[in-house]
C-alpha cells in the first residue's frame, strides 16, 4: 500500500470516528485492549496488553489514533495492561464464536463472490443460533457482523463466564458434530414380547423434540417426504446411491416408508430392516446439513481479542456492524455495513486488480487503471489491496 493511500484511509477512517459513538462492551476496564495502526512497510503491527485506562476515553482514542482494526479481549481481567498473560489475573470470559466464510466446507474462495460468501457464512450463522438458543439456552447474545467475511457471536449469560477451554471445547464439538454417535441419538424401548418369547422386542425411535435427534428426524421425514413424491423408478435409483442398498433393500424400504409414513413421522425408524438401515446414512449426512462451522480456537482461547462493534474493518472499510436478532433476516452486510460517512461522494482511485464490486446496493466491475468510484467502493478496494488512491 502506497503511503498516499495510507494516509487517505486513515484521515477518512478519524473522519468516521469523529461522526460514531462507540459502545463499548461490558466491563470495558477489565479487558485487554488492542489495535493494528497504519505503518508502513510490509505486514502489521499489533499493539496489545493495553487496559482501557491506557488508552483513555474510547471515542477520544479512536479519533487520535484512527486504528486500522481495534479489538477488545473474551477475557476480563484484574490487570488486563500488564503484558504477559500469566500475571493478568484472569477472571472470567465471554463466549466468542466465529464464522469465517473462507472455513465453511461448502465455499470454494476462488470460485465464490464475496456476496456468496457472506450469504452462505450467514446460513452458517442461523445454524449457530438455532443451537445456542435452542439446544443450549444461551440468551444474552450479540451478533455482529466482523466488517470481512463472517459474523461473530458474543455470550454473556453468567452461566458461561467461567467455563475453561476443555468445557469450551465441548460445546464447540456439539455445535460443529463432532463425535456424533447414531446410536447416541436412538431411543430404545421394550414393546413386549411374543408368544414363547421371554425376551421383549425392541422399537427404535428419533426423539422429536429437542436436540441433535430432533434435527436428525427433522431430516429423515423431509428426505421421505421427497422420496414418496418422485415416481417410483427415481425413488429406488435414489435409494440406491447409499451404501449397502441395492435393488432388494431400496424396494423395501421404500414400501416401509409408503405404509409407516404416519409412523415416521412420529419418529420412528424401526418400521423395516431396510428402512433402519437407510436412517443410519440419513442421520450422518445432518452432521454436513445442519452443523455450523465455527473456528475452535476462537471459541476455545479464554483471552482471545476480536472486533470491536462499531469500529471499522481496516480490510474492507466496512463496519463491525451489530446486528439486532429481530433485524438479521433482512440484514445486507454489503449495504448495511456501508459507513454513511464513505456515501454520497465519489474519489479516483489507481486500480490494479480489475474485476466485479458489489457494494452498497451497486454492482460494477472495475478495470485496471484509473477509475471514479463512489468513495465507500474506493475505500473498499484500496482497503482490500486492490487500488491506490488517486490524483484528487
Amino acid at each position: 500500500m502506497e503511503e498516499r493511500t495510507r494516509a487517505y484511509l486513515r484521515g477518512r477512517f478519524g473522519d468516521y470516528y469523529r461522526r460514531t459513538g462507540i459502545t463499548p462492551p461490558p466491563d470495558a476496564h477489565e479487558r485487554e485492549w488492542g489495535f493494528i495502526p497504519w505503518t508502513a512497510g510490509p505486514g502489521t503491527t499489533m499493539v496489545r496488553h493495553r487496559s482501557l485506562l491506557d488508552l483513555g476515553d474510547l471515542e477520544e482514542f479512536l479519533q487520535r489514533k484512527r486504528p486500522q482494526h481495534v479489538y477488545f479481549s473474551a477475557g476480563r481481567y484484574a490487570d488486563p495492561g500488564v503484558s504477559t498473560m500469566g500475571e493478568k489475573g484472569w477472571r472470567s470470559a465471554d463466549l466468542i464464536f466465529d464464522l469465517d466464510a473462507d472455513h465453511l466446507p461448502a465455499v470454494d474462495p476462488e470460485a465464490a463472490s464475496y456476496a456468496e460468501m457472506l450469504a452462505a457464512c450467514k446460513d452458517a450463522l442461523v445454524r449457530l443460533l438455532d443451537f445456542l438458543t435452542d439446544d443450549f439456552g444461551f440468551e444474552n447474545l450479540t451478533v455482529v457482523f466482523s466488517g470481512g467475511r463472517g459474523y461473530h457471536v458474543h455470550v454473556r449469560d453468567e452461566a458461561v463466564l467461567d467455563l475453561d477451554s476443555d468445557a469450551r471445547r465441548e460445546i464447540v464439538d456439539y455445535v460443529r458434530g463432532i463425535g456424533l454417535d447414531f446410536d447416541a441419538l436412538v431411543s430404545e424401548e421394550a414393546v413386549g414380547g411374543t408368544a414363547g418369547r421371554s425376551t421383549p422386542a425392541q422399537k427404535r425411535t428419533l426423539p422429536t423434540e429437542g436436540g441433535w435427534s430432533a434435527r436428525a428426524h427433522r431430516y429423515v421425514v423431509s428426505y421421505v417426504e421427497d422420496l414418496l413424491a418422485a415416481d417410483e423408478d427415481e425413488a429406488l435409483a435414489r435409494l440406491q446411491e447409499y451404501e449397502g442398498i441395492g435393488e432388494g433393500k431400496a424396494s423395501a424400504a421404500l414400501h416401509a416408508a409408503r405404509r409407516n409414513t404416519d409412523q415416521i413421522r412420529a419418529g420412528n425408524i424401526d418400521v423395516h430392516p431396510a428402512f433402519y438401515e437407510l436412517a443410519k446414512q440419513l442421520v450422518a449426512e445432518v452432521v454436513a446439513s445442519d452443523s455450523a462451522p465455527i473456528d475452535e480456537p476462537v471459541t476455545t482461547d479464554t483471552n482471545r481479542l476480536i472486533r470491536l462493534p462499531g469500529s471499522l474493518h481496516g480490510g474492507s472499510g466496512l463496519v463491525v456492524q451489530r446486528i439486532p436478532r429481530a433485524e438479521l433476516a433482512g440484514f445486507d452486510p454489503l449495504v448495511d455495513a456501508v459507513p454513511e460517512t464513505f456515501v454520497g461522494h465519489e474519489i479516483t482511485v489507481e486500480v490494479t486488480e480489475g474485476g466485479p464490486v458489489e457494494l452498497g446496493g451497486d454492482r460494477f466491475t472495475v478495470q485496471e487503471g484509473e477509475s471514479t468510484v463512489p468513495e465507500y467502493a474506493g475505500v473498499f478496494l484500496m482497503a482490500r489491496g486492490r487500488a491506490e488512491k488517486g490524483p484528487e
